[in-house]
């Protein structure tokens, strides 16, 4: 469905110290880091697509966050849920809310809410039953 998404920044290397330790956690690989552009990207496996970028908006200008706009990222664990959302606090992001259960959407989704440095919304969430 999605070729990439990417995620604006005004302080590409504080928001490159937040990203890779959460792709970390996530099991995505970082396919590559462009300091000089700033650009970074994370690749999903086993296919190449969709990319997860990261860098200075295009066309210039400040970044700014959208209302409304959010980005998730699917966890394979309850687990992992839990450590993502630790792993952004620690890096400078803020929460939104923390890993639980909404059953709201369906009965296993289980998630986490946070902003990376930014101010971009992030979401960590598992769609399966308990682990």
């Amino acid at each position: 469905m999605f070729s990439h998404i990417f995620v604006g920044t005004n302080h590409f290397e504080s928001a490159l110290a937040f990203y890779q330790p959460l792709m970390e956690v996530l099991g995505v690989q970082a396919q590559f880091v462009e300091a000089d552009r700033p650009w970074a990207g994370w690749q999903s496996q086993p296919d190449p697509r969709p990319l997860f970028l990261l860098g200075k908006p295009f066309d210039q200008q400040p970044h700014t966050p959208g209302n409304g706009q959010m980005v998730a990222f699917l966890a394979s664990s309850r687990a992992m849920v839990d450590a993502a959302y630790a792993v952004a606090l620690q890096h400078g992001g803020s929460s939104e809310g923390a890993p639980g259960l909404r059953p709201q959407y369906h009965a296993n989704y289980y998630g986490a809410y946070f902003r990376d440095p930014d101010g971009n919304k992030l979401c960590v969430a598992c769609h399966t039953a308990g682990d």
